[in-house]
C-alpha cells in the first residue's frame, strides 16, 4: 500500500512542534512528507525545506501557493492532507484554505481562536465531506485508552469524581517570554483569549471527557495571570460538573515551578478508581477498596484491544510521547485510506480526535475565560 503523501504549513526553523510532528508521522512508514509551506517567511520556508530534503518546487513561499499548486498536480503526486502547525490564529484560514482546494486537514490544538471560526470550520466540513484531525496528543497514549475502556467497561463503577491536573512552569516569570513559543502564546493577536488553559487547559478538558466517556454540564472558573503586564492568564482552577452527576477539578498552570509537562488524571466510581500520570505514561493504577492497587503495564496482553493496537514494543520497552503522536497520526491516515477505498475505517481510526472535539475545545476555553470574569459561580457548557 503506497504511503500517505503529508504536506506542513508551518514548523520551519525554530520551531518546537513542527519537528515533533515530522518525527511522529514517520514512525511508522506510512507517510511521506512531500511539501511544505513552512513560514511566512519565503526564505525561511526553502530554507527549512530544503533542510528537509524536499524539492525546491515543492517548497512554497505561502500556504495560499501551496494549496493551489499541490490541486494542480496529478492526483498520485500532490499531497492527500495538510499537517497545520502555525500559531493558532493562523489554524482556520490554513485549513479553511485546504478543505477549499480538497485536502483534508490534520491540524493542531485549538482548532481556532474563537468558537465561531470553530463552528464555521465544522460547516465547511460539512460542506465539502472532507477529514479532519486535531492533534490531542495524550489520548494516543495506550494506557489512556485502556483507562477509558476500563471506565467504559464498568470496572469503576458509576462516575463520581475525575481530577485532571497539567502543570508546567516555563512561563514562571518574564524570562520565560524571551523565546519564540512563549510569545505567540501570550500574545492574544496570536493565541485567542486565553494562554494556558487555550494551550493546555484544552488538553486536560479533552482527557478528563475522553477518560471519563463524559461530557461536562457546568463549570465554575478562576484564572489569574501572575506575572505582570501579562494580557493573558497563565494559571487556572476550574470546577466541572458532568451530564451523569459527576464532580471534576481541573489545574493546569504555567507558572508552577520546577514542573515540566505533568499531565494527569485521576478517575473514582463507587467501586474503584484509577490513575495515570503522563511522566511515567507506561503505567495505569487500577485502585480497590478491598485488594492492592494494580499495575497495568504498556504491552501487556490483558489490555484492550485498542490499548494493544497503539502499542509497537513488547512490555518493559517504554513507548512515549512522539509514539502517541505517531498514533493520532496513524488513526488519522486510517481515515484517509478508508475513505479512498471505500470501507468502513477500523476501530482504531475511528478513535481519532475531530472536529466535535474542536468545537468542544473552543467552547471550553472560551466559557472559562468568561466565567471566570463573571461574578455568577456556575456556567452551563452549551453544547454547539
Amino acid at each position: 500500500m503506497a504511503k500517505v503523501r503529508m504536506g506542513m504549513v508551518g514548523g520551519g526553523e525554530g520551531a518546537f512542534i513542527g519537528a515533533i510532528h515530522r518525527m511522529a508521522a514517520s514512525i511508522d512508514g506510512e507517510i511521506e512528507l512531500v511539501c511544505g509551506a513552512f513560514s511566512s517567511d519565503p526564505d525561511t520556508s526553502q530554507r527549512s525545506g530544503l533542510a528537509l530534503h524536499l524539492p525546491a518546487n515543492r517548497v512554497y513561499s505561502d500556504y495560499l501557493a501551496m494549496m493551489s499548486c499541490e490541486a494542480a498536480l496529478p492526483a498520485d503526486q500532490r499531497m492527500q492532507f495538510v499537517a497545520i502547525v502555525t500559531p493558532n490564529h493562523m489554524h482556520f484560514p490554513v485549513a479553511q484554505a485546504a478543505l477549499e482546494a480538497g485536502f483534508h486537514v490534520l491540524s493542531d490544538k485549538p482548532a481556532t481562536v474563537s468558537l465561531e471560526e470553530a463552528l464555521q470550520l465544522r460547516r465547511r466540513l460539512d460542506e465539502t465531506n472532507l477529514l479532519y484531525g486535531l492533534t490531542h496528543t495524550y489520548t494516543g497514549y495506550p494506557l489512556v485508552k485502556e483507562a477509558r475502556a476500563q471506565v467504559l467497561a464498568g470496572a469503576l463503577g458509576t462516575v463520581r469524581k475525575i481530577v485532571v491536573e497539567y502543570p508546567q512552569g516555563w512561563l514562571a516569570d518574564v524570562q520565560g517570554e524571551d523565546s519564540k513559543q512563549a510569545a505567540w502564546r501570550l500574545d492574544p493577536a496570536q493565541a485567542g483569549v486565553s494562554s494556558c488553559i487555550g494551550d493546555i487547559g484544552v488538553h486536560a478538558v479533552n482527557l478528563a471527557e475522553y477518560v471519563g466517556g463524559l461530557s461536562i454540564s457546568e463549570i465554575c472558573a478562576d484564572l489569574s495571570s501572575f506575572v505582570a503586564g501579562r494580557e493573558l492568564d497563565d494559571d487556572g482552577s476550574i470546577l466541572l460538573r458532568f451530564d451523569n452527576g459527576a464532580k471534576g477539578v481541573l489545574i493546569a498552570s504555567q507558572i508552577s515551578v520546577g514542573e515540566e509537562n505533568g499531565i494527569s488524571i485521576r478517575v473514582y466510581g463507587d467501586k474503584g478508581g484509577l490513575e495515570w500520570q503522563q511522566q511515567e505514561p507506561n503505567t495505569l493504577l487500577m485502585k480497590w477498596p478491598d485488594r492492592p492497587t494494580q499495575s497495568l503495564r504498556t504491552g501487556g496482553d490483558y489490555l484492550s484491544d485498542l490499548a494493544k493496537a497503539n502499542t509497537r514494543t513488547p512490555m518493559g520497552h517504554p513507548e512515549g510521547y512522539l509514539e502517541a503522536f505517531a498514533n493520532i497520526y496513524m488513526a488519522f491516515i486510517g481515515k484517509i485510506r478508508a475513505r479512498e477505498s471505500g470501507e468502513l475505517p477500523c476501530k482504531r481510526s475511528s478513535d481519532c480526535p475531530g472536529i466535535n472535539e474542536a468545537v468542544r475545545g473552543m467552547t471550553f476555553i472560551e466559557l472559562a475565560v468568561s466565567a471566570s470574569a463573571s461574578d455568577v459561580k456556575w456556567h452551563p457548557f452549551i453544547s454547539h
